[in-house]
């Protein structure tokens, strides 16, 4: 029985791919063991959105290489469908797969036996046509379940497009299938994933279903705790999904909706699809139906063109807006992009400044949002991330949460009341439901990062 080990970089979708991919191997008699475990083939799916994720790619190889110098390597994702060649060409590996090839890996490469040049296996992006079903489970407490893949937007700065082809989709049908499969196991929450996940219901270059009956009809699927929409573009976040979330039984009040900037004229160099009179419609609909609903936020500062003024543009519109967090990117350029050849170009030095100060404002928004939420009374998912004997999890509205470990805990939903934010920006809460045979006063306190 051969062993083989999976690496993944880059995002949600990525893990819900390599997951299912790992299930197949093992259906096939492959033994799957962790990385340093000295496998006989190493699966590593890679990520393209940065320079640093092909960086990443590298350093993986160069990795198992050293801990098995004798086994297969695989390359498979977003900087395989770009790279092909690049990455053929890295001392080591063994074979290069494509985004319509990816899935097939036991088919295609037989025994795994390694050749003196390395297999390259990469068709033009635009054959990707087929959705592959695929979800996580890499642990019990959630699952990363991809309901959409591929793009048909073009932001001047995304490589998505041409590593995953058009947008396509599951259908409802299937997707509620798969929930209630995933509910026979010991999973408590779902999060939804997609390239562009609000784009859902594209069947070969057709809109057949909407992303909205989607989530109504997930609502329905009993053995799931907890729905969560991993990240949906302001466009496409519409009022009957936002009212719906607000009364459902299982959808959380949590929304990640991708902004990029608060300047109207970068948002039209980098071809997005709004302007940001559309994300304060979005955030003021969001809060008045769900006034405790966790908001996040994603950025990209340095853009070609955007000057000093415009990047405070932004800094004071969202530092005015009532979000939760940011994720910061800073800009990297990007081969066959329209970004890669505009104008502009902002040194370095500018795009690692801009991204420290909006990375301060995360701070203090997140910190702001806890303090709003105390008194407030949340569940809690506890998951199995154990550090220097306390354990994670997080409530309905993305409040983290550490505790001292209790077994009894781990995959739980404990109701808890948050008290108050300690001096090292950490939240006290006070159990309200007692599940396990320990006393109140012995699990009263938690902390929340």
């Amino acid at each position: 029985m051969k062993k083989v080990a999976f690496y993944t970089l880059g995002c949600k979708l990525n893990y819900s791919e390599t997951s299912t991919i790992s299930r197949k191997f093992e259906e096939a008699g492959y033994r799957k063991v962790e990385f340093h475990d000295t496998p006989d083939i190493f699966i590593i799916n890679t990520c393209s959105v940065t320079e640093n994720a092909d960086r990443k790619c590298r350093k993986v190889v160069r990795e198992a290489r050293a801990i098995a110098p004798n086994a297969y390597v695989a390359i498979i994702g977003c900087y395989a469908q770009l790279k092909p060649k690049e990455i053929s060409e890295i001392p080591g590996v063994d074979a290069v797969l494509g985004a319509s090839e990816k899935f097939r890996l036991i088919e295609l490469l037989g025994s795994f036996v390694r050749k003196p040049n390395p297999v390259v296996l990469s068709t033009v992006v635009n054959e990707a046509r087929s959705f592959n079903n695929s979800y996580s489970l890499l642990d019990r407490t959630r699952s990363f379940l991809k309901v959409q893949d591929g793009c048909d937007y073009s932001c001047a700065f995304c490589t998505i497009p041409m590593a995953r082809g058009n947008s396509r989709s599951d259908t409802i049908e299937n997707v509620v299938k798969t929930a209630r499969k995933i509910a026979t196991t010991e999973v408590k929450e779902i999060v939804l994933t997609g390239v562009n996940t609000g784009d859902f219901g594209i069947e070969d270059g057709v809109r057949k279903e909407r992303f909205a009956d989607l989530v109504k009809a997930l609502d329905e699927v009993e053995g799931i705790e907890r729905f969560r929409i991993s990240s949906i573009e302001p466009n496409l976040l519409s009022d009957d999904i936002i009212q719906f979330v607000s009364i459902s039984k299982r959808f959380v009040p949590h929304f990640h909706i991708p902004l990029q900037s608060g300047s109207n004229k970068i948002l039209k160099l980098m071809r997005r699809r709004y302007q940001r009179e559309l994300y304060v419609d979005r955030v003021k609909t969001i809060k008045t139906y769900m006034p405790d609903a966790c908001i996040g936020v994603d950025v990209i500062v340095g853009f070609p063109g955007e000057t000093n003024d415009d990047f405070l543009e932004t800094y004071h519109f969202l530092n005015e807006l009532n979000v939760s967090y940011l994720h910061v990117f800073t800009y990297s350029e990007r081969e066959g992009t329209v970004a890669a050849g505009l104008p502009g170009v902002v040194p370095t030095k500018d795009r690692q400044e801009r991204s420290r100060m909006l990375h301060i404002l995360s701070d203090k928004k997140r910190l702001a949002f806890y303090q709003e939420n105390i008194h407030s009374h949340q569940t809690v998912l506890f998951e199995n991330d154990i550090e220097d004997g306390r354990m994670h999890g997080y409530t309905e509205n993305y409040i983290r949460v550490s505790a001292k470990y209790d077994p009894l805990m781990i995959n739980e939903m404990e109701e808890v009341r948050i008290t108050g934010i300690n001096e090292k920006g950490l939240a006290l809460v006070e159990e309200i439901s007692i599940s396990s045979p320990l006393s109140f006063q012995e699990r009263v306190r938690v902390e929340v990062e």
